[in-house]
Protein backbone atom coordinates (compact mmCIF):
# COMPACT_ATOMS: atom_id res chain seq x y z
CA UNK A 1 0.00 0.00 0.00
CA UNK A 2 1.84 3.35 -0.70
CA UNK A 3 0.36 6.49 1.37
CA UNK A 4 0.26 9.57 -0.45
CA UNK A 5 0.64 12.93 1.59
CA UNK A 6 -0.05 16.28 -1.03
CA UNK A 7 1.30 19.97 -0.12
CA UNK A 8 1.81 23.37 -1.81
CA UNK A 9 -1.49 24.55 -2.42
CA UNK A 10 -2.92 28.16 -1.54
CA UNK A 11 -4.36 31.27 -3.06
CA UNK A 12 -3.18 32.96 -5.84
CA UNK A 13 -3.88 35.22 -7.75
CA UNK A 14 -5.16 34.23 -11.59
CA UNK A 15 -2.03 34.25 -13.84
CA UNK A 16 -0.02 33.42 -11.00
CA UNK A 17 1.91 30.18 -10.18
CA UNK A 18 2.02 27.11 -7.41
CA UNK A 19 4.08 23.77 -7.64
CA UNK A 20 2.57 20.86 -5.47
CA UNK A 21 4.19 18.33 -4.11
CA UNK A 22 2.86 14.40 -3.46
CA UNK A 23 5.03 12.67 -1.30
CA UNK A 24 4.12 8.70 -1.09
CA UNK A 25 5.67 6.07 1.40
CA UNK A 26 4.67 2.55 1.30
CA UNK A 27 5.39 0.00 -1.32
CA UNK A 28 8.02 0.50 -3.92
CA UNK A 29 7.09 4.12 -5.31
CA UNK A 30 9.16 4.18 -8.74
CA UNK A 31 7.44 1.32 -10.00
CA UNK A 32 3.89 2.93 -10.73
CA UNK A 33 2.70 5.53 -12.78
CA UNK A 34 1.56 8.70 -10.77
CA UNK A 35 -0.80 11.71 -11.74
CA UNK A 36 -2.64 14.43 -10.62
CA UNK A 37 -5.95 14.90 -10.33
CA UNK A 38 -8.50 17.54 -9.20
CA UNK A 39 -12.22 18.12 -7.59
CA UNK A 40 -13.99 20.95 -7.93
CA UNK A 41 -17.00 21.87 -5.49
CA UNK A 42 -20.03 20.10 -6.74
CA UNK A 43 -17.57 18.43 -9.46
CA UNK A 44 -16.86 15.32 -10.29
CA UNK A 45 -12.70 14.07 -9.64
CA UNK A 46 -11.16 14.64 -12.81
CA UNK A 47 -7.68 13.59 -14.68
CA UNK A 48 -5.24 16.54 -14.60
CA UNK A 49 -1.73 15.02 -15.17
CA UNK A 50 0.41 11.77 -15.53
CA UNK A 51 3.90 10.58 -15.61
CA UNK A 52 4.86 7.31 -16.28
CA UNK A 53 7.20 5.23 -13.73
CA UNK A 54 10.39 6.22 -15.36
CA UNK A 55 9.17 9.86 -16.49
CA UNK A 56 10.22 9.64 -19.41
CA UNK A 57 6.36 10.32 -20.79
CA UNK A 58 3.84 12.52 -19.35
CA UNK A 59 -0.03 13.09 -20.29
CA UNK A 60 -2.17 16.00 -19.75
CA UNK A 61 -5.58 17.16 -19.54
CA UNK A 62 -6.97 19.53 -22.30
CA UNK A 63 -7.04 21.85 -19.33
CA UNK A 64 -3.85 21.71 -18.09
CA UNK A 65 -1.92 21.16 -21.45
CA UNK A 66 0.49 24.18 -22.07
CA UNK A 67 0.42 25.68 -18.13
CA UNK A 68 0.93 22.18 -16.29
CA UNK A 69 4.16 20.71 -15.81
CA UNK A 70 4.41 17.10 -13.96
CA UNK A 71 7.74 15.35 -13.05
CA UNK A 72 8.69 13.04 -10.34
CA UNK A 73 11.77 11.91 -8.31
CA UNK A 74 12.15 8.54 -7.67
CA UNK A 75 15.03 8.80 -5.03
CA UNK A 76 12.97 10.73 -3.02
CA UNK A 77 9.62 9.36 -3.44
CA UNK A 78 8.03 12.59 -5.16
CA UNK A 79 5.93 13.85 -7.30
CA UNK A 80 5.35 17.64 -8.41
CA UNK A 81 2.75 19.38 -10.12
CA UNK A 82 4.39 22.83 -11.76
CA UNK A 83 1.13 25.57 -12.42
CA UNK A 84 1.57 28.12 -14.33
CA UNK A 85 -1.05 30.82 -15.65
CA UNK A 86 -3.27 29.88 -13.37
CA UNK A 87 -6.89 30.52 -13.91
CA UNK A 88 -10.13 30.94 -11.39
CA UNK A 89 -10.98 27.38 -13.17
CA UNK A 90 -8.82 25.85 -11.61
CA UNK A 91 -9.61 26.42 -8.17
CA UNK A 92 -10.14 22.37 -6.31
CA UNK A 93 -8.78 20.24 -4.08
CA UNK A 94 -5.92 18.27 -6.02
CA UNK A 95 -4.96 15.18 -4.82
CA UNK A 96 -2.69 12.28 -6.48
CA UNK A 97 -2.44 8.97 -6.91
CA UNK A 98 -1.21 5.65 -8.96
CA UNK A 99 -2.45 5.50 -12.49
CA UNK A 100 -2.75 3.41 -15.16
CA UNK A 101 -1.62 4.01 -18.56
CA UNK A 102 -3.11 4.72 -21.28
CA UNK A 103 -6.38 4.77 -19.91
CA UNK A 104 -4.95 7.70 -16.88
CA UNK A 105 -7.45 6.35 -14.65
CA UNK A 106 -6.94 5.86 -10.72
CA UNK A 107 -5.61 1.75 -10.31
CA UNK A 108 -7.01 1.46 -6.69
CA UNK A 109 -4.65 3.44 -4.57
CA UNK A 110 -5.85 5.16 -1.30
CA UNK A 111 -6.46 8.87 -1.59
CA UNK A 112 -4.62 11.29 0.18
CA UNK A 113 -6.40 14.07 1.99
CA UNK A 114 -5.51 16.60 -0.94
CA UNK A 115 -4.17 20.12 -1.12
CA UNK A 116 -6.56 23.00 -1.77
CA UNK A 117 -6.32 25.60 -4.99
CA UNK A 118 -7.76 28.38 -4.91
CA UNK A 119 -7.24 30.99 -7.81
CA UNK A 120 -8.84 34.26 -7.24
CA UNK A 121 -9.71 36.66 -10.00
Amino acid sequence: QVQLVESGGGLVQAGGSLRLSCTASGRIFSNYAMGWFRQAPGKEREFVAGINWRGSSTYYADSAKGRFTISRDNAKNMVYLQMNSLKPEDTAVYYCNRITIPTLTPDGGSWGQGTQVTVSS
